[in-house]
C-alpha cells in the first residue's frame, strides 16, 4: 500500500534520514521503533505529506507520488495520529469525532449542524471499534488517554483511512491504557488497514507487530519480518546493543554495572546479516 525505496531527506546541509526501506501491507502492523533523534518524526512528515523526500522513492500502490500537503495524503487514505490526537478537550465526544468535517443539514442560509445524526454515526463507529461510551455530550478530555488515543483511531478509519500512521500513541500512559491501544491497533489491523506504529517501546510494539524496524541516525539499522526476530534481540536493537557491546569490556570495569546480560557484538552482528539475507531473499 505504502513504500518507501531509498528514501531519504535533507535540510540544507543536515541529512536527516537516508537510504530508508521501508513497506506496509493491508493487514499488516509494520512497528518503526528508534530513540530520540533517530528520525522518525522525518518519516511520518514524509509519508503523510507535511514534508517531501529528497532522495529516493515514494510508492502509493505502486505509484510514485510526491505528495505537497497532508491533504494530499488524505486523500489518497494516508491518515495520521499524532500524540496530541488533534482534539479539542472541552468539546464533546461526537463533536471531536467529527471536527472539521461536521453533518449539516438544511438549505443555506439556514444551514445548521446535524447533531443527531453526527451522534448516533459516531456512537456506531465507535462501538464497532468494540469502544463503548455511556456519554458521548462528555467532554473528550475526561476520557482517559487510551480511549482518547481509541476515539482518534476510530475517527481516521471513518473517514477512510487505509493507511493508519500512529505515532508514539503509548508514550504517556500507563500499562492498562497501553494495552488498551494495542488492543485497537490490532482491531485497526483486522479490519483490512495497513498500519505504521511508530514507537520506543519494543515490549509493546512485538505485542502486535507482524514487521519491525529499527531507525539509528536516519539509517535503517534493521528490518525484518517478525519470524526473523526474537524480543529479546529486537530489544537490544532498540538499545544500542551494538554500542554496548563493544563498550563490554570498559563497562564492565566500572562498579555496580551488571554486564552479563549484554550481548557479545559478534553476535550481533549474525543477527544482522541473517535478517538482512532474509529479507532479500524476500524481495529477489
Amino acid at each position: 500500500m505504502v513504500e518507501l525505496r531509498g528514501a531519504g531527506k535533507s535540510y540544507g546541509n543536515v541529512r536527516a534520514l537516508h537510504g530508508v526501506d521501508l513497506a506496509v501491507r493491508q493487514g499488516r502492523v509494520t512497528c518503526v521503533l528508534g530513540d530520540n533523534g533517530a528520525g522518525k518524526s522525518t518519516l511520518i512528515k514524509i509519508i503523510s505529506g507535511l514534508h517531501q523526500h529528497t532522495e529516493g522513492e515514494f510508492l502509493v500502490d505502486g505509484e510514485p507520488v510526491r505528495f505537497t500537503t497532508p491533504r494530499e495524503a488524505l486523500d489518497s487514505g494516508i491518515a495520521t495520529v499524532y500524540q496530541d490526537l488533534a482534539t479539542v478537550p472541552l468539546m464533546p465526544v461526537w463533536r471531536n469525532f467529527f471536527l472539521g468535517s461536521e453533518m449539516t443539514r438544511g438549505r443555506w442560509p439556514l444551514r445548521h449542524l446535524d447533531i443527531a445524526r453526527m451522534k448516533r454515526t459516531a456512537d456506531d463507529e465507535l462501538r464497532e471499534m468494540g469502544i463503548v461510551l455511556d456519554d458521548l455530550d462528555q467532554p473528550i478530555g475526561t476520557l482517559s488517554g487510551g480511549q482518547r488515543q481509541s476515539v482518534a483511531i476510530a475517527r481516521a478509519v471513518y473517514f477512510g483511512a487505509r493507511v493508519l500512521i500512529l505515532d508514539e500513541p503509548t508514550a504517556a500512559l500507563g500499562v492498562k491504557q497501553s494495552g488498551v491501544v494495542l488492543k485497537y491497533i490490532a482491531a485497526a489491523r483486522d479490519r483490512g488497514l495497513g498500519v505504521i506504529f511508530i514507537t520506543h517501546n519494543p515490549h509493546h510494539a512485538y505485542m502486535v507487530g507482524d514487521h519491525f524496524g529499527v531507525l539509528r541516525l536516519g539509517t535503517m539499522d534493521l528490518n525484518a519480518a517478525r519470524s526473523e526476530i526474537s524480543l529479546e534481540e529486537l530489544t537490544n536493537h532498540m538499545a544500542g546493543g551494538a554500542e554496548l557491546a563493544a563498550l563490554k569490556h570498559e563497562l564492565a570495569q566500572v562498579r555496580g554495572v551488571d554486564v552479563e546480560g549484554l550481548p557479545e557484538e559478534s553476535d550481533l552482528h549474525v543477527s544482522a546479516a541473517a535478517s538482512s539475507a532474509a529479507s532479500s531473499e524476500k524481495v529477489s
